[in-house]
């Protein structure tokens, strides 16, 4: 018994030591060429009580971005069932489209921002018949009406020439946010995926994954392309502490490889931490002071560095909002002037 004991603890150990070495030591192969981007949330940009459009304008002008990601807000776009305003997100992708810029374009109920979630009033307040009162109805119900929003949206920019790939939903096999059980769901994110392919079948579809918390196995089932968030210093609720992940960058670059060979996906950054996470879910309500022992100039500098060192060659910065609001009204513009650094 004793040696069957040794035999599986020695088996156990040497899984380990293997697992540890393939993902824990060694270095990337550096990307030759990488494509910096910045995620933008209009939301964003009004919780911090900022202009929203001076916001956009100075990313693409002041910084030279070309290359962002765009989150479509369903409870901004269709505040009432049927009824569509796509006033700012045109905006919004006219004034790339001008400047040469390229866009993904992120689609579906969770789209980045707090609450994640972004459905209507209207959709969390469906009552259905009182024959038809199960979870189950509710749910499909639910999903239906999503459909029909994606439908709506891809339909009216798969024209444009801005638009270089889709992300269907954000982080959907993360369960982070107040999110309702409609979109929770793997059988219906295909059928989201396939609706968008269906609809523009010249664009990939993104899905997206935690990058560090999944080997992005899903995401590369469903997707064209596997999009990763990378963050390096975050709160933890659990223990009320602020942590450093202990990840390195051979980390990322080798599950990356095992998606592309398995799989033959690509895997960009679609989420470089480049703002603060406070305990607080809004910026605007977090002190400067908390919100710099997670995001500040040289934590900023490291994570660029970070992300070279994993060999992936898309990165989209998260936080450019917050650089904008940081120099705007806190005067403290060294973080949006080291930005100016990749961009131009």
């Amino acid at each position: 018994m004793k040696k069957i004991f040794k035999k599986i603890s020695l088996g156990i150990l040497t899984v380990f030591a293997l697992f540890t070495a393939y993902f824990f030591v060694g270095r990337a192969e550096p990307a030759q060429e990488i494509i910096w981007g910045v995620n933008f949330s209009q939301k964003q940009a009004e919780a911090l009580g900022m202009d929203w459009q001076e916001t956009y304008l100075a990313l693409l002008d002041d910084l030279g971005v070309r290359d962002l990601k765009l989150a479509t807000y369903w409870n901004l776009i269709e505040k009432e069932e049927t009824k569509y305003n796509f006033d700012d997100l045109d905006w919004q992708i006219n004034e790339a489209e001008k400047r040469g810029a390229k866009l993904l374009l992120a689609v579906g109920m969770k789209t980045p921002r707090w609450p994640e979630c972004h459905e209507p009033d209207w959709v969390k307040n469906q009552k259905l018949s009182s024959r038809d009162i199960s979870r189950r109805e509710t749910k499909i119900k639910i999903q239906k009406l999503l459909l029909e929003y994606i439908e709506k949206i891809v339909s009216r920019y798969k024209d444009s020439k801005t638009i270089w790939a889709w992300q269907v939903e954000n982080e959907p096999f993360f369960p982070f946010g107040e999110c309702p059980e409609a979109v929770l769901d793997k059988n219906f994110l295909k059928k989201e995926a396939e609706l968008v392919r269906s609809l523009d079948a010249r664009r990939p579809v993104v899905i997206s994954d935690s990058g560090e918390f999944s080997f992005w196995i899903e995401a590369a089932k469903l997707g064209d392309v596997v999009g990763i968030t990378m963050y390096k210093k975050v709160w933890f609720g659990e223990i009320k502490k602020h942590i450093t992940y202990p990840f390195p960058a051979i980390f990322y670059y080798r599950k990356a490889e095992i998606v592309n060979k398995l799989f033959g996906r690509e895997v960009i950054g679609v989420e470089l931490q480049a703002e603060p996470w406070c305990l607080i879910y809004l910026l605007s309500d977090c002190p400067v002071q908390e919100q710099q022992k997670t995001m500040n100039l040289k934590q900023f500098q490291d994570n660029i560095e970070f992300a070279k060192n994993t060999g992936l060659s898309r990165h989209y910065l998260w936080g450019a909002e917050w650089w904008y609001w940081m120099k705007e009204r806190q005067g403290k513009p060294e973080i949006w002037q080291e930005a100016g650094k990749i961009f131009q």
